[in-house]
């Protein structure tokens, strides 16, 4: 059985595809075209997908996109129909494209795909699947579970905003759903606005910005009165209602309805790009801790529904690394899994898995002992030794060649040792948000300034921002306040006691960048404002060559653990090929340059003559 995923049309479009219900690749199409979180449809994914599978597209049973376009209308329409004659301008924007293309989206799916080869259409079934369904199947099929609830929470898809799933063996079954207008996503989507940052991408931000917010501040409890009192209604069940009088999204082109959000608040929404305040980082606790509240109830609801002692999550909320935490610590279930590419890009592999298990019904087999299904989530393409040759080549670029990896593992541990920055590129490229030691920048995690240099000098986005690390897995009790694992940097826990500092009396009231500077563990690059890090567990069985790196620098420092975050510059995809990681090394303060088993450093290469034009390749996220 060959089957072909598909998202596309919204953000973050891939493609996936499975054989016989082995996940062989999935890629965002972002990921080759250089347009974050790119929306069209994903032909250069779907290609790569099909190469790395040997197959074209007349040898597959079914291609299979994420949702169902025709059930998303009838939500379009009873939804102006529900608030007119509010939303009349949103309506005359949408519809007209709506009546152009999107309903006509099979017709479009086949122009595209006979772009790409041709099939029989009568043999080649084309499925829709509903978009939690696609979250769903995505989550629970690469789990190590027979038995699993499965929660998955996001903006919208056509009418469910969140939906409670019960798996057991190749069966999966929808128990409740959520409905629009009433989102946790859309909601937390709607606070990231109001904060000053980019709606489906900036959330994240967010997220990141909670813990400089004071959580023994009246204006912190006071911003999650107002959030639960006024913007929303929280029922036992985790099902929430949000009072349409604040909000915009539902016919309006905006989140948010500025003005009562101002009144209500008391302060303007923040400007992008503006200096970020006390209040703002108030605000964003806020929105965090009820954020966390929402995800604990629905879980308890998940369980009481299915007494199952497994959960999957997916869906953008589940990127929600904070909320994870706390869920798992929770202790609701005894063991939680989250889907690396939780948000609509893992629609495609969900949609491949439900045609696979749920449309043709195929024995489901999981791997012995493994940790799931998803091959650590590299999925992505590799590149050859010729193909990082050819690109040496083109630029004149300086390398040295290790024959013997364990050589280079040792001398770029000991180029991390000495506070350099090292743009990592190996193997197949990870699928979903995270940089996970395929295409990942790295430096020491002990180094008090990493922190400082990558965000400002590398990667070019916001000093408040913290970065993950990634620890040897056998070694991550020993640093941090993790019971299990956390390959897909995926859970925030704190650093270990005995590793903290003690902070200063006045430590709350310092500004945001002196709290940022303060040394509060002997990992200061990776140990977040509230002590919490957003951890990744490196396994040998999965990525061998990471692990390898991580345990050099251990025997030479003592220390398993380094500092990992994704190889780009802010609003850049995350690098793809060879080429894409050369152009950052030069394009940045980057030290160093490891592909596959060949060693760049950044000082004996010709002189870069681009100039900073390149920065207007990327639009800031």
């Amino acid at each position: 059985m060959n089957i072909l995923g598909i998202s596309a049309f919204y953000h973050d479009s891939a493609a996936a595809i499975t054989q016989n219900g082995e996940i062989v690749a999935a890629a965002q199409e972002e990921r080759f075209t250089r347009i974050k979180h790119d929306p069209g449809f994903p032909t250069l994914a779907v290609e790569y997908c099909l190469k790395e599978a040997g197959l074209s597209l007349d040898q597959l049973d079914a291609i299979v996109f994420y949702d169902k376009p025709l059930l998303k209308f009838e939500r379009l329409l009873e939804t102006y129909y529900a608030f007119s004659p509010k939303g009349l301008l949103s309506f005359l924007t949408a519809i007209p494209v709506w009546l152009k293309e999107k309903m006509f989206l099979k017709r479009m799916l086949y122009e595209e795909l006979f772009k790409i080869g041709s099939f029989d259409k009568k043999k080649v079934k084309l499925l829709f699947p509903e978009h939690h369904l696609s979250h769903a199947a995505s989550a629970y099929y690469p789990s190590p579970f027979e038995d699993a609830a499965i929660l998955t929470i996001d903006g919208v898809g056509e009418w469910a905003t969140a939906s409670i799933c019960h798996g057991v063996g190749k069966d999966l079954k929808i128990l409740k759903e959520l409905q629009f207008p009433h989102s946790l996503g859309l909601l937390y989507s709607a606070i990231t606005y109001f904060a000053g940052f980019k709606v489906n991408s900036g959330e994240y931000k967010l997220m990141g910005l909670a813990p400089y917010g004071d959580p023994n501040s009246e204006q912190t409890h006071q911003f999650a009165d107002i959030i639960r009192t006024k913007l929303i209604t929280i029922y036992e069940d985790g099902s929430i209602w949000l009072n349409q009088k604040y909000f915009d999204y539902a016919t309006g082109l905006r989140m948010v309805k500025d003005k009562e959000w101002e009144a209500l608040l008391g302060f303007k929404r923040r400007e992008s790009e503006s200096n970020l305040e006390e209040i703002h980082c108030n605000f964003a606790l806020a929105a965090q801790i009820v954020t966390e509240e929402i995800v604990i109830k629905m879980a308890q609801e998940a369980k009481r529904l299915t007494g199952s002692k497994n959960i999957c999550l997916a869906g953008g909320v589940a990127l929600n690394c904070v909320a994870n935490g706390k869920l798992q610590k929770a202790n609701i279930f005894e063991n939680v899994y989250i889907q690396p590419a939780a948000g609509d890009a893992g629609g495609a592999l969900g949609a491949a898995l439900a045609g696979e298990y749920i449309y043709f019904k195929q024995a489901r087999k999981l791997t012995p002992n493994a940790l799931d299904e998803m091959k650590g989530s590299y999925l992505g393409p590799e590149f050859s030794d010729l193909e990082t040759k050819q690109m040496a080549r083109k630029y004149k670029a300086e390398f040295t060649y290790f024959e013997n990896f364990d050589e280079l593992a040792s001398r770029t541990a000991q180029i991390l040792s000495e506070g350099n920055v090292v743009g990592w590129f190996q193997g197949r490229m990870e699928f979903g948000p995270r940089a996970l030691g395929g295409r990942s920048i790295l430096g020491d995690a002990r180094n008090s300034e990493m922190q400082k240099k990558l965000n400002l000098k590398i990667k070019y986005r916001e000093g408040f921002r913290p970065f993950a690390p990634s620890v040897l897995a056998e070694d991550a009790a020993d640093y941090f306040e993790l019971d299990g694992d956390s390959p897909y940097m995926l859970l925030v826990h704190g650093v270990q006691e005995k590793r903290r500092n003690p902070l200063p009396s006045n430590y709350r009231s310092l500004p945001l960048m002196e709290k940022l500077y303060y040394l509060r563990s002997d990992l200061p690059s990776i140990t977040h404002i509230d002590f919490s890090a957003r951890i990744q567990t490196v396994h040998k069985e999965t990525n061998p060559r990471y692990w390898t790196l991580i345990n050099e620098f251990k025997k030479q420092t003592g220390y398993g653990v380094v500092v990992n975050t994704s190889f780009n510059v802010r609003g850049e995809p995350i690098v793809c090929t060879p080429e894409d990681a050369y152009k950052c090394l030069m394009r940045t303060e980057m030290d160093y340059l490891v592909v596959g088993n060949f060693l760049f450093s950044k000082e004996n290469q010709p002189a870069w003559t681009e100039g900073d034009e390149w920065k207007n390749e990327f639009k800031l996220d």
